[in-house]
């Protein structure tokens, strides 16, 4: 079963927590995409509370009805995928660069469901680059800042996010800068460390935030808890 096939499956289990009337979290990613899609096909009356702009005009196409996270109490479930999930699915989050926006949904939830393919469940975290979102405004001096603390963590220092067309730019107007850690041996540590700097939005660590992650494997799904 390829990689894609996994988050196919586990986007799929996902879809079938929902139940009609709920307020629901929609991810990021490619993994989110599936359970978008799968979402769609029951036809529930539910809400979509979207976590980028991608993923809202996904959900638009789709016929999903969406909300803005303001213009509800709380939302009931939110399912999203991971770059990497470590011990006590602690995770790491933001390759698709929409960090900040996931965090304000999955903090506004009653619980949070991570899905992912087998191969993002890892002993460790750090492998995958952690990403760290800042505002535009000084943002050299603030990656220098991070640098320094990356230094205290025995860390390499961030790099800034680019693509093909240059300066990655997130949904809220912000940059983001890549720590390529390796390993993580102290995330809450670092996690506090990170928020503490002036000029940074958040980062993608997600500790203590996941009820429970679904993971697509060649045998099936997979159910972790903390």
């Amino acid at each position: 079963m390829s990689a894609d096939d996994q988050k196919r499956l586990s986007g799929e289990a996902a879809a079938e927590l929902v139940e009609n009337g709920m307020v629901v979290g929609l991810g990021t990613g490619s993994t989110a995409a599936w359970f978008v899609k799968a979402l769609a096909a029951r036809k529930l009356d539910i809400r979509g509370v979207p976590t980028s702009d991608a993923t809202a005009n996904l959900a638009r196409e789709l016929g999903i009805a969406l909300a803005a996270l303001d213009d509800v109490k709380s939302v009931d479930l939110t399912v999203d995928g991971a770059d990497e999930i470590g011990p006590g699915l602690s995770l790491i989050k933001g390759g698709g660069a929409a960090l900040l926006r996931e965090k304000l949904v999955w903090e506004a939830s009653k619980r949070c469901v991570v899905i992912a393919d087998a191969a993002k469940h890892v002993p460790l975290l750090g492998k995958f680059p952690l990403p760290i979102e800042v505002v535009r405004f000084g943002h050299v001096h603030t990656g220098q800042r991070l640098a320094d603390i990356a230094a205290e963590f025995d860390l390499p220092p961030p790099r800034l996010r680019m693509a093909d067309r240059g300066v990655v730019v997130t949904d809220g107007g912000n940059l983001i800068y890549d720590m390529a850690s390796g390993r993580i041996e102290e995330p809450a540590a670092l996690a506090a460390a990170l928020k503490a700097v002036t000029g940074v939005v958040d980062h993608g660590l997600f500790l203590d935030l996941a009820d429970e992650a679904l993971l697509g494997t060649d045998g099936g799904i997979v159910r972790l808890t903390p």
